[in-house]
């Protein structure tokens, strides 16, 4: 076993939070990083906004795995490598996992800048980290119902707007169009994005407890007049970044 892999284990965490595009700033003094370069199994994160790094904390007395950053389907990378990130932090004992992501907004109601708790997904990639594989996964509750209380009522609690619904996993790198947007809306999506659902179908496959996050970071083509951009994107996560950190203080603090 490597060095840098014993250091994760030696952690000894339980929970770890992969973070998404401009959600760095969550991570807030790290006993210590270590970088992705270290463990041959991961890929490199090339997306401005994913730093591309394991940070060790302390939150409200427990020990977390940041995962700062991931890659993407849309890199050119396969489904196994884009859950590389899932199975290290397995393979480290992590129990419960929490994704996080940067999203377009479908539903109306939502703004730039609020967070939704993701209750479901549609996988719409076309792929899965599974292929190859035997194994059927029973995806009926693949969002943790005692996580998603947990977290509703830790944002009541503290004053945090946080909304719910169904995430679409697109392939991307280009953004939806306006037709796109108006299936996703009839489908049921409130969120859409190009991450995170692989690693939830893996981490379930791993039997890990899973929680799911979207920053809406933008209302989505054709609900706005605005130009999209990954400038935006990135933005509207560093601005959202504190809410998320007080709601998994007090989540932290609760669990």
């Amino acid at each position: 076993m490597t060095k840098t892999r014993q250091q994760l284990r030696n952690w000894q965490a339980e929970i770890a939070i992969i973070l998404g595009s401009g959600l760095n700033s969550i991570v807030q003094q790290p006993i210590e990083s270590i970088d992705y370069t270290e463990f041959s199994e991961l890929p490199r994160a090339r997306v401005p906004g994913h730093a591309g790094k394991f940070s060790l904390c302390d939150v409200s007395g427990k020990s977390v795995i940041f995962a700062q950053g991931r890659v993407h389907l849309y890199e050119g990378y396969s489904p196994a490598e884009v859950t590389a990130n899932v199975r290290t932090l397995a393979d480290a004992g992590i129990m419960k996992l929490i994704v996080t992501n940067a999203a377009g907004g479908l539903n109306v109601r939502f703004r730039p800048g609020e967070w939704m708790i993701i209750s479901d997904h549609l996988n719409l990639t076309g792929t899965s980290p599974l292929i190859g594989s035997a194994q059927f996964l029973d995806l009926s509750n693949a969002y943790s119902p005692r996580l998603q209380r947990a977290f509703r009522d830790a944002a009541h609690q503290i004053g945090i707007v946080l909304r719910q619904g169904v995430y679409a996993a697109m392939m991307g790198p280009q953004y939806e169009t306006a037709a796109e947007v108006r299936m996703l809306q009839k489908l049921g999506a409130n969120a859409v994005g190009m991450s995170t659902v692989p690693e939830v179908i893996q981490a379930r496959a791993l039997g890990m407890e899973v929680a799911g996050f979207s920053c809406i970071a933008n209302l989505a083509t054709g609900l706005s007049s605005t130009t999209l951009s990954h400038e935006e994107v990135l933005e509207t996560g560093r601005n959202a970044a504190a809410d998320f950190s007080r709601l998994l203080s007090e989540v932290l603090r609760q669990l």
